[in-house]
């Protein structure tokens, strides 16, 4: 509204300003906190944002738009699902951002302990203020740490442990559920280093119960989300089956076919980007393939193929035989076994591909300090 002022009457035009602001003042006040005499708080107040395209096309975003996370254990097949809906021209997801998980985990710790809630209270941060900090951070790191895109996406697998909080604070947000046989799981996580806090890498024993863990807390989040929010994909299904895997995954997601999901290794470095710092980018710059499958058969100790069943039940319950070794995942589309053949033909050229692509140092040297950590995973989030 455009207030023109008079200038002989400059003590009304005062007045009307101050009282006009002020009244603003209040309306923003009652939009955006919970009043004492109710329980629900009321509609939260949505500010929208701009970001501009390199093709001049303005994008805008909010608390409100449909954003996609992809979450499960680390190792289950989450950089693949991203690269290949990265590889859809109107989907942008990224590299981890690492951050995200860690600021849910703090405000989980924060509001966990009494005293602190308590300090909190006092200071004026109440949970709605914390939320909205929270939903404003995460928004501006998932919108700004790549290029804009109609529908954005993250990739940080521990997410999801959150599911449930991350949609109050984005209530129209949809989760892609990797899981993976844990037994795949695991060997990847010992043979790749990938550092875990509370996962011990000298332990197949540890690190197949601590799967078992995890993986529960998330299917758990997952189902009480329910299954228009949450869509549990099975790595081994999206492998064999990438096409029919990923129409299910675009339909769940609103999004229209795009047969570049299929390619997505013709799209790294052109408009896919990878980290050199995670530990799935020299897998995913081969189209899909078979060799990752069953690696893991032969490498398990004995005494804990034995006691498998008992040490992960979820195997079970995500609908994986504890007792089969080797498993049969199914039969592979034509596609996806001549990409295999083709891989494996050319080895040479693929690892040194990797190499050139990703000249760095994957060890723990700097684990005792946290720095190539996942976040925690040994709390369970619900």
């Amino acid at each position: 509204m455009l207030l023109r002022f008079n200038r002989g009457s400059p003590r009304r035009a005062v007045v009307v300003a101050v009282t006009l602001i002020c009244a603003g003042a209040l309306l923003m006040r009652f939009l955006c906190y919970t009043r004492d005499d109710e329980d629900e708080p009321l509609p939260m107040v949505v500010h929208d944002r701009k970001m501009v395209a390199s093709d001049g096309t303005t994008y805008t975003y909010n608390r409100m738009m449909p954003l996609i996370f992809i979450g499960g254990v680390p190792r289950s097949g989450t950089t693949l699902m991203r690269a290949m809906l990265d590889a859809h021209p109107d989907v942008r997801c990224g590299q981890e951002t690492r951050v995200i998980p860690r600021l849910l985990q703090m405000r989980y710790h924060w509001l966990k302990s009494e005293k602190e809630s308590v300090r909190l209270d006092q200071a004026g941060i109440t949970k709605p203020v914390l939320d909205s900090a929270i939903a404003a951070f995460i928004l501006e790191i998932i919108a700004k740490h790549g290029d804009p895109a109609p529908r954005l996406c993250n990739k940080d697998p521990l997410t999801i442990k959150m599911g449930t909080y991350v949609m109050d604070l984005f209530p129209n947000a949809k989760f892609v559920f990797m899981v993976r046989d844990g037994r795949a799981t695991v060997h990847s996580i010992i043979s790749r280093k990938v550092t875990i806090t509370g996962f011990d890498l000298t332990s197949y024993r540890q690190c197949m119960m601590k799967w078992n863990t995890a993986v529960e807390s998330m299917n758990d989040q997952c189902r009480e989300l329910g299954k228009d929010k949450c869509l549990r994909v099975p790595y081994e299904q999206l492998v064999l089956h990438p096409r029919i895997w990923m129409d299910k995954v675009l339909k769940f997601l609103n999004i229209s076919w795009d047969d570049a999901v299929l390619h997505h290794q013709d799209f790294i470095n052109n408009g896919i980007e990878l980290s050199k710092v995670e530990r799935s980018s020299d897998q995913v710059i081969k189209p899909v393939n078979l060799e990752a499958l069953s690696k893991w058969v032969g490498h398990i100790p004995d005494d804990v193929i034995k006691d498998m069943a008992e040490i992960a039940p979820m195997l079970s319950v995500l609908g994986y035989d504890p007792y089969a070794n080797p498993p049969d995942y199914g039969k592979p589309d034509a596609v996806v076994a001549n990409n295999t053949r083709y891989i494996q033909r050319e080895k040479e050229v693929w690892d040194k591909k990797a190499k050139e692509m990703f000249n760095v140092r994957w060890d723990n040297s700097d684990a005792d300090a946290g720095l190539d950590r996942e976040p925690s995973d040994t709390t369970n989030i619900t």
